[in-house]
Parts: structure tokens; C-alpha cells; sequence
């Protein structure tokens, strides 16, 4: 059995008692992948992993302490460190009442909320929708390039979404959590034009993205398309549906809000101002 990152193991730990991961699914890839870290400082206490803060490519900064070692200055040092490296973006995940401390107490400022919605699955289901000339269906192999295409185009404004390349794609999709069955195309005039991806992990579901290319945009084919996965995830089972919206979505919100979801967390990008 192979032994998991300190990084991982830490965020773990950190994740049973917070009850959120302070390190986001991109950060977790790239770490098992081995990709150079731009920030990776780590703090030990008698040989053991206590404190760490890790950031890959232009992602903002995560840090995270144990929870055995808080208001021990292991995090306003490491934060103090990365500061003075010249990093100026934080994401604090759950945005616990510690990462707000250490915002206020260094100047940093919140700039970006994504909503974390949740949704008793137990709760019943509008029926799905249908749409003239539009074909909903399950992935393909040779979806990945019009996919990706799509997702720029959707998320062009998006700095983390929009971002996905070909290689994002594959890795994701080598996650043990990626099922085919669960990646749902919308098709026009046989072209790619949104799609529904759903994932499952621990026994709940998440709508993963939802994407709608600019040209199929105001044929309520993002709705057609997220009933579609909701349904999916109903009929497997899970207990909950999950999904991350910016705060400042307000269509995205009244949509999510419509369908019986409801904020349950956030995270806040913290900057220097």
C-alpha cells in the first residue's frame, strides 16, 4: 500500500475536524502528480508534518495547521513567510473563524465567495425537460476536444473552470470517483453546445459542472441539462447533491435555489489589499 503525501495526510486530519478540506481537488491532483509546487513551505515538530502551505501553477495560496498545534503562531508565521515571498491570494476553505482572524490581522481583505449549495436528495424532483433540437446523452471518448471547447467558451470569465485544458480533463477523469455514465452532452445540429458533469464520492453526489456554450445560452438548456444529472444522482442513491456557485451569481443562485438547494459553506479568497 503506497503511503500518502504528508501534504494529504495532513489535509486529512485537518479535514476530519474542520469538516472541510483545506486543500481543493486541484491542489490534491497536483500534488499526487508530483507538479512543481510554486509555494510548498512546510512546518515539523519532532519529525511530523504540523503546518503547510502549498499553491500549484497561479492558484492562490491554501495553508493549513493541525488542529493539536493552533494558537501556537505556527499559521500568522507561515502566513508572515509567504506574505513577505510576495503571495497575495488566499483561499480559506469553510472560512473558519481562524482564517478570518489571521485575514484581519494582516490587512487581508475578502474579494470572492463561492457558495457551497447542498440539496436533500430525498426531496422531490421537478420532471426533466426536453428542448427542440437538442439531443441530451452520456459521454464518448471523442467528446474530449469539443468538450473542452465549450468549457472555455462558458467559463471564459471563470479563472480556475475556464482554465481546463485536455490534460486537466484526462486527470480529472482518472480520478477514482470519474464515471462515464455520469457525464452527461448536450447536442445541437451534432455539435457539443453544454454539458452536465456529476461526480460521486463518500455516498454523496455533486453537480461537478454544469456548462453551456455562449451560442445555446437563453433556451433554459442549463436547466434541462442540471435536472438531467440531478435525476442521475437521485437513482444511485445518494443521501445529498452538492455543488459550488460564486456568490455573485445571482441567475445561477435563484436556479440552484429553485431546485430545493441551499448554502451549507463557503469559501473566501482572501487578498492582500
Amino acid at each position: 500500500m503506497s503511503i500518502p503525501d504528508p501534504r494529504i495526510a495532513l489535509a486529512e486530519r485537518v479535514a476530519d475536524v474542520d469538516g472541510v478540506s483545506p486543500l481543493n481537488e486541484a491542489s490534491r491532483i497536483a500534488i499526487a502528480a508530483g507538479e512543481p509546487p510554486r509555494v510548498d513551505r512546510t512546518v515539523e515538530q519532532d519529525g511530523a508534518l504540523v503546518a503547510a502551505a502549498y499553491a500549484a501553477g497561479d492558484a492562490p495560496v491554501e495553508l493549513f495547521v493541525a488542529p493539536g498545534h493552533r494558537r501556537h503562531g505556527l499559521g500568522r508565521g507561515l502566513l508572515d513567510t509567504v506574505l513577505d515571498a510576495g503571495e497575495s491570494r488566499f483561499w480559506a476553505h469553510g472560512d473558519l473563524p481562524g482564517a478570518q482572524h489571521l485575514a484581519l490581522t494582516t490587512g487581508l481583505e475578502a474579494v470572492r465567495t463561492l457558495l457551497v449549495l447542498s440539496r436533500d436528495a430525498a426531496l422531490p424532483l421537478p420532471d426533466e425537460r426536453t428542448l427542440d433540437a437538442v439531443t441530451l446523452r452520456t459521454w464518448r471518448d471523442d467528446d474530449a476536444e469539443p468538450l473542452v471547447a465549450v468549457n472555455a467558451r462558458a467559463f471564459a470569465g471563470h479563472p480556475e473552470q475556464g482554465a481546463m485544458d485536455l490534460a486537466d480533463l484526462r486527470a480529472r477523469m482518472a480520478q477514482p470517483w470519474f464515471d462515464p455514465a455520469g457525464l452527461f452532452v448536450a447536442e445541437r445540429d451534432g455539435a457539443i453546445v453544454g454539458f452536465h458533469w456529476t461526480k460521486v464520492e463518500d455516498g454523496v453526489g455533486e453537480v461537478y459542472v454544469v456548462g453551456v456554450d455562449p451560442s445555446a445560452q437563453g433556451l433554459g438548456l442549463g436547466k434541462a441539462l442540471t435536472l438531467r444529472g440531478l435525476h442521475h444522482l437521485v437513482s444511485l442513491g445518494v443521501e445529498r447533491v452538492d455543488l459550488y456557485v460564486e456568490g455573485d451569481n445571482v441567475p445561477a443562485l435563484a436556479t440552484y435555489e429553485g431546485l430545493g438547494f441551499s448554502e451549507s459553506a463557503r469559501d473566501v479568497l482572501y487578498e492582500r489589499a
